[in-house]
């Protein structure tokens, strides 16, 4: 009798865990359905102007729907060129905001800034657009740009980016919005990475001696060096994804220029603003195609983060 009930005791625990194996292989295949989908849908509706321009598309700087000549080349240099400027300026200050919270920070203090960081990163990005429209940018048209076009713009090497009118929108200011908006997901993703690390491998570098910034120089750092650059990743993705607070303050304009001061466009802003009203199967298929890049770029991105998080575990704290 009690090898009966076992039995099926056993039994019945087989069937569970089989059909709990099956329907997680399911919830995966799902998502991997999905994202084979939407790669499918967007290569199928790019193949007109693929077919079209070909690999020109992605080096023309042209956009004329009256003569359906576009090219793909200036909302990429405008992605790119954003996306830098806010890793320039946000992993710095994201650092810096990690740091503090881990290493320096008063107990008191720590709960408060890091919900307020959190609560950055909760602020939809339509706010940040409208801030920068209509407060941010008459800010910086009367009292940064021209100073630093009197400034910088007159410098060898680099004053050609600094050099034209001082309108408050553009690239320079998209790429600053850009930076306030990626600063919380990269500082908050440092702060869990710089927690990680064992306090009794601090203190005895404290105990030896080091000061603090050793103590960040050759102990945390190395420790987490992967996570770091992780996270630095995550917030290019999510920079280089960003729509509408591009929108409202990069100029919407498809003009290829070489100054950060000069309106410009990007892939997001570029959809955003002209997918309404596109008329044809040519014009509809290169904002596909634009998609279908910006897809790529993403997915790329997002991908390498996602390895480098992956090894965390293995490469932390080993010897650098």
């Amino acid at each position: 009798m009690n090898n009966t009930l076992s039995d099926r005791r056993t039994k019945r625990f087989v069937i569970q865990d089989t059909l709990f194996r099956n329907a997680t292989k399911l919830f995966a295949f799902i998502v991997l359905a999905l994202l084979f989908s939407i790669i499918i849908s967007l290569v199928v509706g790019s193949m007109p102007s693929i077919k079209a321009f070909g690999l020109h598309f992605l080096i023309s700087d042209q956009w004329n729907p009256v003569t359906e000549q576009f090219g793909a080349l200036v909302p990429i240099f405008g992605t790119v060129t954003t996306s830098v400027i806010a890793l320039l300026l946000g992993v710095p200050i994201s650092f810096g905001i990690a740091l503090f919270l881990t290493e320096i920070s008063p107990n008191w203090l720590k709960r408060p800034l890091g919900i307020a960081i959190e609560l950055l990163a909760g602020i939809p990005s339509i706010i940040y657009g409208m801030w920068g429209l209509f407060v941010f940018a008459p800010y910086f048209a009367d009292n940064i740009q021209p100073w630093m076009i009197d400034k910088l713009g007159p410098l060898p090497m680099v004053g050609f980016l600094f050099q034209g009118a001082p309108m408050g929108i553009g690239m320079l200011n998209a790429g600053l919005i850009l930076a306030i908006m990626v600063i919380p997901f990269i500082a908050s993703v440092m702060r869990d990475m710089f927690e990680i690390v064992p306090p009794m491998l601090k203190e005895s570098a404290y105990g030896l001696g080091a000061t603090k910034w050793e103590v960040v120089r050759n102990i945390v750092l190395p420790y987490t060096k992967v996570g770091v650059a992780g996270s630095i990743m995550l917030g290019l993705g999510r920079a280089l994804g960003e729509t509408m607070a591009v929108t409202f303050v990069i100029g919407n304009a498809h003009n290829l220029s070489s100054s950060l001061m000069m309106p410009g466009n990007s892939i997001s802003s570029a959809l955003a603003n002209e997918f309404t009203e596109a008329d044809g199967v040519l014009y509809t298929s290169s904002l596909i195609e634009l998609g279908l890049i910006l897809f790529i770029i993403t997915l790329i991105v997002l991908s390498i983060s996602k390895l480098m998080l992956l090894q965390l575990s293995k490469k932390e704290g080993a010897k650098s």
